[in-house]
């Protein structure tokens, strides 16, 4: 990411859930990172005390946020037919 001010948009508790936020925004080509500090994923359960922080440039937060608020797009069940 090129240096400039940068916006934490999403905290996260779990590794899972903070990869598929920052796979959603690289498929939307917004360029982010993740910090944590979990002694380099020795200590997962530090993740509890200090969340996963998923970060943006401050020119992509308004865009970013608007992929990561918006639902996906909801197909039938098999229940529904």
């Amino acid at each position: 990411m090129p240096s400039g001010s940068h916006f934490v948009i999403r905290t996260f508790t779990g590794e899972i859930e903070a990869a598929i936020a920052q796979a959603a925004l690289d498929a939307n080509g917004i360029e982010s990172m993740l910090l944590r500090d979990d002694a380099g994923g020795m200590m997962p359960w530090l993740q509890w005390l200090h969340p996963i922080r998923l970060v943006v440039a401050e020119e992509d937060s308004a865009a970013a946020l608007s992929i990561l608020d918006t639902p996906p797009d909801a197909e039938p069940s098999a229940l529904d037919k």
